[in-house]
This record gives C-alpha cells, sequence and structure tokens, in this order.
C-alpha cells in the first residue's frame, strides 16, 4: 500500500544505519509488518498465512523425503515403503507431505471462492488475480506429478490418462504426449522427468507468491466492503486501517494454530483417509485398475473432463472433454473482465450471492461425481454442474452488472468497522467515566 501514508523505517543505531545503507532488509521487514491494512477484515482473510505456511511445510517435508527416494522404475515403491519404515520418523515425514498438499488446496479453494464472493479481482488488482491463478495452476502440476513419484497403481494409471489428453490435440498432440514421456509410453524417464519438475516448481511457485504479495502489497488489501482506503490525509487513513502487526498477525496466528491442531488429528489419526488404497499395490502396466481417479482436488476438472460423452462437430469427445477441462480453468483467469458490476463485493449484491453459492454447490458437486465411477446418473449431473460452471462466469457474471440493483456499500472502511463494533472511541470514554468501586 505504498500510496497509504504511513510511518515508514528509520533506522536509528549506528549498526543500523550501517546495514540500511548497503542492504535494507531490516526496512523490507519494518514496512511489510507494519503495512496499513483494513480494519474490517474478517476470519476469510486468515487463508494467506495458511498458504504460506503450507508451502514451506511442503518444501521441508519434501527436501528431507527426497534424500530418501529413489527415481527408478525398479526402485521408486520401495523407497516409500524404505521411508515408512525404517526412516526416523519417516512416516510421519511422508504423511505430513502427503496430507499437506491437501490441506494446500483446502486452503487454495477458500482463498479463490472469497476473492470471487468479495470482488479482489476488480481493478486495480487484476494483475493480483492472474499472478494467483498461475500459482494454481502450477500447484496442480506440481500436485499430479507428485501424485506419481510412489508408483503404485493409481500413479502409473492417473499418469497414463492424463498424459494421455495431450495425444487428442491435433497435429501437435502425439509429439507434446511422448515429450511428457520420455518415449512411447509410461516409463522410467516419465517418472525421472515428473520427479524433476515436482522438485523444481515449488520454488517456481515460492517466487511468484513473492511476486503476488507484492503485488497486492502496491494495490492495497480487498476488504469485506470493496471500498478503498481514503489515501487523501493521514489521519484518514490511520482511521480505515491498523498495521498488520501485532493486529492481523496475531489473528491470523491463532487461526493457523486451530487449522494446525485439525491436521496433526489427520496426520496421527487417519493419514490415509483422502488417499486411494489401490496406491498401495506397486504399478502393474498389465492390471487396470476398476477405477482411475486423481487426488480430490482435482475431481471437479476431471469430473468435467468425463462429461463429454459426445461429439460437437467436427471435434470429437476426447478433444472437446480436453477443452471444457481447460477452459474451465481459463475462465478464471477473465473473471476480472467477464465481472460488469460496478459494486465489487458481494456483500451487497443480493442476486449475484444466489448465483454465486450455487456455484460453491455445483463445485462440490463436481467434485463428488468425479470420485464416482464413469456411468449414470453422474455423468449427467456431471454435464449439468458443467454447463453451470461456464454459464456462471460466461453469462450470468456479465449480466448481474446490467441486471442487479446492488445495494449501496458504506461511504468508507471506518463506517463498516463502526457499524459492526462500535465507535473505540465511545466506548473508552464511555469506561472511563465508570465510578471506581
Amino acid at each position: 500500500m505504498s500510496g497509504i501514508p504511513h510511518d515508514h523505517y528509520e533506522p536509528k543505531s549506528a549498526p543500523e544505519k550501517w546495514i540500511e545503507s548497503r542492504l535494507p532488509i531490516i526496512g523490507l521487514l519494518y514496512n511489510t509488518l507494519m503495512i496499513p491494512t483494513p480494519k474490517n477484515l474478517n476470519w476469510m482473510w486468515i487463508w494467506g498465512i495458511v498458504l504460506t505456511f503450507c508451502l514451506v511445510l511442503q518444501i521441508a517435508t519434501g527436501i528431507v523425503l527426497v534424500m530418501h527416494y529413489n527415481p527408478s522404475v525398479g526402485g521408486a515403491f520401495a523407497s516409500v515403503e524404505h521411508i515408512m519404515r525404517n526412516v526416523n520418523a519417516g512416516w510421519a515425514l511422508r504423511y505430513t507431505h502427503a496430507n499437506g498438499a491437501s490441506l494446500f488446496f483446502f486452503a487454495v479453494y477458500f482463498h479463490i471462492f472469497r476473492g470471487l464472493y468479495y470482488g479482489s479481482y476488480k481493478a486495480p488488482r487484476e494483475i493480483t488475480w492472474i499472478i494467483g491463478m498461475v500459482i494454481y495452476i502450477l500447484m496442480m502440476a506440481t500436485v499430479f506429478m507428485g501424485y506419481v513419484l510412489p508408483w503404485g497403481q493409481m500413479s502409473f494409471w492417473g499418469a497414463t490418462v492424463i498424459t494421455g489428453l495431450f495425444g487428442a490435440i491435433p497435429l501437435i498432440g502425439e509429439s507434446i504426449q511422448t515429450w511428457l514421456l520420455g518415449g512411447p509410453a509410461v516409463d522410467n524417464p516419465t517418472l525421472t522427468r515428473f520427479f524433476s519438475l515436482h522438485y523444481l516448481l515449488p520454488f517456481v511457485i515460492a517466487a511468484l507468491v513473492v511476486v503476488h504479495i507484492w503485488a497486492f502489497h502496491t494495490t492495497g488489501n480487498n476488504n469485506p466492503t470493496g471500498v478503498e482506503v481514503r489515501r487523501t490525509s493521514r489521519k484518514e487513513a490511520e482511521a480505515d486501517t491498523l498495521p498488520f502487526w501485532p493486529y492481523f498477525v496475531i489473528k491470523d496466528l491463532f487461526a493457523l494454530v486451530f487449522i494446525l491442531t485439525i491436521f496433526s488429528a489427520v496426520v496421527g489419526f487417519m493419514p490415509n483417509f483422502l488417499g486411494h488404497p489401490d496406491n498401495y499395490i506397486e504399478a502393474n502396466p498389465l492390471v487396470t485398475p476398476a477405477h482411475i481417479v486423481p487426488e480430490w482436488y482435482l475431481l471437479p476438472f476431471y469430473a468435467m473432463l468425463r462429461a463429454i460423452t459426445f461429439d460437437v462437430l467436427f471435434i470429437n469427445s476426447k478433444l472437446f472433454g480436453v477443452i471444457v477441462m481447460f477452459g474451465s480453468l481459463i475462465v478464471l483467469f477473465l473473471v476480472p473482465w467477464l465481472d460488469t458490476s460496478r459494486v465489487r463485493s458481494g456483500r451487497f449484491r443480493p442476486m449475484f450471492k444466489v448465483w454465486f453459492w450455487l456455484l460453491v454447490v455445483d463445485f462440490v458437486v463436481l467434485m463428488w461425481c468425479g470420485a464416482m465411477p464413469p456411468e449414470q446418473p453422474f455423468v449427467i449431473i456431471s454435464q449439468l454442474g458443467a454447463l453451470y460452471w461456464f454459464s456462471f462466469f460466461l453469462v450470468i457474471l456479465p449480466l448481474l452488472g446490467v441486471l442487479e440493483k446492488p445495494k449501496a456499500p458504506p461511504a468508507t472502511i471506518e463506517d463498516d468497522f463502526r457499524a459492526h463494533y462500535g465507535d473505540p472511541g465511545e466506548a473508552a470514554a464511555q469506561g472511563s467515566a465508570q465510578p471506581a468501586e
């Protein structure tokens, strides 16, 4: 929030001045921690710190696991069993890493849907939103490649199915598929490629996270009202904001401790709840599982892929399914321009609320369908779900900006804060006026 008036770091001691003149790292940390933050943020603004923690957790546990992992067809499955049975606390490391991916996506879906509801993608935050979507796509690629590494049945056949999608692309599809696999089929070159990329991509994500944070620190943080912080004077800015430290740091840390308590219980008592039992069987190219499914966080898009069982004009069903699956992600990048409403926050958009919550239900239903066998009635439900997904972004969202009559948001963030919590100054004055007993 470079445009919001606030105190900046000023070195006082000689060592601080010496360091600041050569490497202004202290000033950078101070200005980041003390950055003015809209004081009406609610509990849906906790997911940033959860996501940051998850990224660090995945990188840290991944580095240790790599020390014991053998990225070869003949040794991958056995090395995972070695980690589980022989490495000190290896089971805890592996289960933390595996379930950490689930926590990562659990948090990112709350983060994305919060952004959609409160209009965090609207100007001037379009680039912040797009960077976030790029991070999301890279997360999906990373977890897919990580799913292949244990070299169980679901790992092998999941890689076979997903890489086979690229073969449906006309002219260049087979070349892309061969390049991804490193040969004509899923084999040792595939595993080594996926292992290398799975190890590399988290560091790319970490770099993009820094850019993502930098972007919203430049434009300012959104808030539940969608009203911008006043920047005309320091007094008005201070009335709308509070320093990030200690107020929001403590709130976020409290939420993180609560979430990690549940996460620890899952890792300790039900670590395989979200996994698939077939992945504890070593990969066998001669035995196809009865039902091939990806991890739960990829199921909505897998359901849309499988929903296309018909040809459209000259496009066969396989290619059209690939187009639908990737198109369902592309529309998320276009949201800043598809939403034509002049009001940012869904809190003041009565019609938008209804369609938005239907979208949330639709996403959950698609997730359920993706986990079911590709048969009726799940196919028709997936088709209806995919239809609503695209209708929401391409038809409903643009039309709502024209047809909807939103409520008037508060004039300032300070007004919204007082409406919910009262005037802190008046409360303090009343407290001091009480007679002492």
